[in-house]
């Protein structure tokens, strides 16, 4: 008999999904922004497509994290946010709206194929863990990056970290966001709450604009999120839940609430590996409760609109950037750790993370991609000449 979410929750769980959801939402809620005014959207407009993607968000972390009992951790495709900012200038709103439910439908269609899955599934674990790595690193760097521009807050954050980590290990995070915090609280912005509202947008379809937006929309989000979204389960020890059928809700979920301005969702990397590690819980099978912490402050997000949006972007950057570095250390010391456990695979998984982690992008897609394609070719020939 299953436990309930009640009584395997912990206050390092609900830590862990409320910092996945700030750093998910402050680090690029701008590029959404930037996506809806390209696209000649309205202010309510906006605050619609901030409540559709919230709404969504919290609706699948929820659902598949409780199903599968897993901490499965969906996101707003920003890679494809930054597409679509680039691209939509021009392109009448209903149109775009129109190229999002062609690439949802394409999402759809291939999580029903069981097609991305075994796709997945060649993907061996050290490949997987050294990606993973790689698109972490930044993060960790990050902490120290930040503490150059502002020294005395991710100071003090760093230093109760590690005070955290010392004598309180599974609320360290908490005590560093609360430091945080309570460090630049005298900045003290005004917000003013007001919920969102839907706005309907009729889609209509265009071949050219199908083409131009809604392929390469449909190609980077696969690429660039659901490929990293799918490694950060299989490397955090998750590989018992099935890829094809979280994607396939992704691609349903996007279908439905496109109209409303929700453009793409997809498995979370990044935010993921917030909730998947042992700072969200200290035993695997309760770190699932993580993922509905984090659906339900993703609902407070689709429910307030850009209010909270807002609130989130109130913080400095250094807070943000030093918070994601310092929860992901763990993450990027366990994943360093399996891409070079073995000697057979260890220089594939080098390789792997080292163009992972060096941001290219060829193509418009990230170097998440191509550190994979990268690794997995080294693999193999490595493999053969063994």
């Amino acid at each position: 008999m299953k436990s309930s979410p009640f009584s395997d929750t912990s206050l390092s769980a609900i830590s862990a999904g409320f910092v996945a959801v700030l750093v998910g939402v402050a680090s690029s809620a701008a590029i959404v922004f930037e996506a809806a005014r390209a696209a000649g959207a309205s202010e309510a407009m906006i605050a619609s497509w901030i409540g559709a993607l919230g709404l969504g968000m919290g609706v699948t972390c929820i659902a598949f994290s409780w199903y599968y009992r897993a901490p499965v951790i969906t996101a707003w495709s920003t890679p494809g946010a930054a597409l679509l900012a680039t691209s939509l200038s021009g392109i009448p709103i209903a149109e775009a709206i129109g190229a999002f439910a062609f690439s949802a439908l394409l999402t759809l269609l291939v999580g029903l194929s069981g097609a991305f899955e075994r796709v997945a599934r060649m993907v061996p674990a050290p490949i997987a863990s050294a990606m993973l790595a790689g698109i972490l690193l930044q993060f960790g760097l990050s902490v120290f990056t930040s503490l150059q521009a502002q020294p005395l807050l991710v100071g003090i954050m760093s230093l109760t970290y590690l005070v955290g980590r010392r004598w309180a290990p599974r609320y360290a995070i908490i005590l560093v966001l609360a430091a945080g915090v309570a460090t630049c609280w005298k900045l003290q912005a005004q917000i003013g709450w007001q919920a969102a509202h839907p706005v309907w947008v009729t889609p209509e379809f265009r071949l050219s604009t199908l083409i131009g937006i809604g392929l390469p929309l449909f190609i980077v989000t696969m690429t660039s999120q659901n490929l990293p979204g799918a490694a950060t389960l299989a490397a955090s020890g998750y590989s018992r839940v099935p890829i094809s059928p979280v994607i396939s809700g992704t691609g349903l979920t996007s279908l439905l609430l496109t109209p409303f301005g929700g453009f793409a969702f997809n498995l979370a990397a990044i935010t993921a590996a917030i909730c998947t590690g042992p700072e969200a819980h200290p035993n695997p099978d309760k770190r699932y409760t993580a993922g509905i912490a984090a659906g339900i402050f993703y609902l407070l997000v689709g429910l307030c609109g850009a209010s909270v949006v807002a609130l989130f972007s109130a913080f400095p950057q250094s807070l943000i950037a030093g918070l994601a570095g310092l929860a992901l250390i763990g993450v990027i010391g366990s994943s360093l750790a399996g891409a070079t456990a073995e000697a057979d695979s260890r220089e594939a998984g080098i390789i792997t993370f080292l163009i992972s982690a060096s941001g290219i992008s060829l193509f418009g897609i990230s170097s998440a991609f191509w550190g994979l394609l990268g690794g997995l070719v080294c693999y193999w020939f490595f493999k053969r000449r063994n």
